[in-house]
This record gives C-alpha cells, structure tokens and sequence, in this order.
C-alpha cells in the first residue's frame, strides 16, 4: 500500500511476509501486511490510515475503498485488522497467519539522568552517556527511560557501559523492554516490578496516552489498566480511530516507553554478574533449539518444570514440537514443527499434568493467528 510506504519507505513494508522469520520458534503462516515502525509519530500516522479508512480484501491483498460508507455496523467489518508485535520470542503464530496489517514497534531511543534531575526530558541522542564526573557515584539512583522496542540485551550493554546495576537479571532474556513489562520478566529472584517506576502507553480504548505507575502496577496492560493517569489526550480531530475495538486483535494498548530506577555500581562487578547469569542460562537452559524460552507460567505454590518432569513428559514428542530433556518447562521445535504441533503439545502437558497432580498450569506464550 503506497500510503504505508510514503509513511515508513517502502524496506518496512512487506505483504504476505512469513511470521516464521519473526518469532523465535521459527513457526508461523503469513501476514498480510507485515511492518516496522521505530517512532510513537509514525505509529499514530500508521494508525490513523488503518482506522479511518475503509478496505476490501481479495485473496491476500487488501484494497483501499475510496467511498467512506456511513452504516456503522458495517464499516468495522472493511476496517484492516491490526495486530501489534514484539520482537516475537514469547509468540505463537498459527499456521494459518495473520490477516491484515502486523505491526512491529522497534523504536530503541533512551536517556538517563541522576536522582537530582527535576525535570526529566528526552533527548535528542540515542547514546546518552553519563560523564566522567558521576562516575564514583556508587549506590546513587539513575533513572533511564527507554522505548519498548529496544532489546533486553541492548539495554543490558547500554547499563554496563555506564557502570548502572540492577537490569542485569534481563540482559539474557531474549526479546524487548516491551515485552518484559507486558510479561514482567524475572529471573534470578529479581523481576521488572522491582525496577519499574512507571510505563507510558497507548490506550487504544480512548485513544489517550497514559502512564502506569509501580505502585502494584498493572503489567498486564492488555487486560488490566490500573493506577494510570491521563498525560496526554490523543482523541482529537487528528487521531480518531473510530472503529478501534473489532480491528485491534487480543490488545488494548501498546507499550511505548518505560522508566527504570537503577544504581550506580562498579562495571567490573556488574559485566561478572551479566556472565555469571549467562552461564548459568547456558547450562540449564536448551538454547540450540528454537523456543520461546519457558512455555509456562511460575505456579503460586509449585514449580511447574518440576510437575511437567515428575509427569514423565521430558523428551514427549508431537509432530516436531518437543519437551526438552534438559528443561521440562520449555517446548522446542525440533527443526519442522508446525504452530499446530506445538499447541496440541502444550495442551497435553496441561493435561496430563492436571492428570497427575490436579494442578492446572497455564501457557506463558502468547498465541495469535488463524487455525
């Protein structure tokens, strides 16, 4: 779609792109309308083509229809359909693919001030680097905003650079800040609730940015927008996306930016750290196969791999989808599984766990598309 193209240029735009080159399980059919965007600007713009226009669709294409059609009811049924991505590591894409249009957030834009900064605004750089004065400020609070589609590890090397402690738990887990707030990752004893001070967000409900304060903060933004307060309106004669709530597929926001509280500490001792946590991965975690890391979610009063193991289920094939030997909490594609494959193995280890010890685990995944 030329208007798409004129948005982001033409290398961010692809139409019936595999969604297999995009997760991490490497599985996936096809989206339509596959595109990057790297800016909370292109995204409104992006935005207000694919809700204030109307579209058909032949086959795999979809056409834009120039005569705005009034009936309500049946205008969202022309509306392009949206669905918002990550980096794809904690995703199921079924076989079928994605109609309409996938967007991926990668804007990777940061800053950092100290504890003494009052009043916090973004930089132009993108490589913001505290000066060589702050330097022997151990244990003094940094707070550094980010942008939801940079990588957990690009942060990590980021932090390391500037001798900031407290993330490193997160610079091994794979995929974006995003999707470590949507998730609130852990791992180590540590989790993002511990880091977090605030996330800013679209609120794709009323159409206004919000921000989310850690104050039992609701990372699970999709489903439970809690203790937020209005920052900015964005509902207005520019951006009205009229027919929001049967385009956007299985989301009710997008993460934009998030805020973490960090410390200053020695490099050395924060770089030993990140390589002990690395290893540690190594060992104990089947990272030669394609996986979205651990499938299921940390029970309240059990551990999940450990019911999973003691189900007999290490090694249990369906298809090419795997329970690995060496971690009974992550399913693997062993090189041809099919999105199918692996859900119908994620529900028989729900089942045969239930099975065994009338626990019911859940999936951690999450899992889109059509069948």
């Amino acid at each position: 779609m030329k208007e798409l193209e004129d948005i982001l240029g033409a290398s961010n735009v692809k139409y019936n792109e595999p969604m297999s080159k995009h997760t991490s399980f490497k599985i996936g059919g096809n989206a339509d309308i596959f595109i990057t965007v790297d800016s909370q600007e292109k995204l409104l713009k992006v935005l207000d083509f694919a809700t204030n226009n109307k579209f058909a669709k032949d086959k795999q294409t979809w056409q834009k229809i120039d005569t705005y059609n009034e009936n309500k009811e049946n205008a969202s049924e022309q509306s392009l359909p949206i669905t918002i991505v990550g980096n794809g590591t904690n995703l199921i894409v079924k076989d079928g693919g994605i109609r309409g249009l996938v967007i991926k957030y990668i804007a990777n834009n940061y800053f950092i001030v100290d504890s003494n900064n009052a009043n916090i605004e973004e930089k132009e750089s993108k490589t913001t680097i505290l000066g060589q004065s702050q330097a022997n400020k151990e244990d003094e609070n940094y707070f550094v905003t980010v942008s939801s589609g940079m990588t957990n590890a690009l942060l990590a090397k980021i932090l390391l650079d500037n001798s900031l402690s407290g993330f490193e738990f997160a610079g091994g887990i794979p995929g974006t800040i995003g999707g470590a707030i949507y998730m609130n990752a852990g791992a180590y004893g540590s989790e993002m609730k511990d880091i977090v001070v605030s996330t800013k967000y679209l609120d794709l409900g009323n159409c206004t940015a919000k921000i989310a304060i850690n104050n039992e903060i609701a990372y699970k933004l999709a489903t439970e927008n809690k203790h937020t307060f209005e920052i900015k309106t964005i509902a207005n004669n520019e951006h009205n996306f009229e027919y929001r709530k049967s385009i956007f597929q299985n989301i009710n926001s997008v993460i934009l930016e998030t805020t973490l509280k960090l410390r200053k500490d020695n490099k050395e001792e924060i770089k030993a750290r990140m390589q002990e946590y690395a290893e540690k991965r190594k060992t104990t975690q089947p990272l030669d196969k394609p996986s979205a890391g651990s499938t299921f979610k940390r029970g309240t009063d059990f551990i999940t791999a450990k019911l999973i193991d003691e189900s007999g289920l290490k090694g249990y094939s369906i298809g090419g989808a795997q329970v690995s030997e060496k971690h009974a909490g992550f399913i693997l594609n062993k090189g041809n599984a099919t999105a199918k494959d692996i859900i119908n193995l994620i529900n028989y280890v729900k089942e045969k766990v239930y099975e065994k010890f009338g626990k019911t685990i859940e999936e951690e995944v999450r899992i889109i598309g059509e069948d």
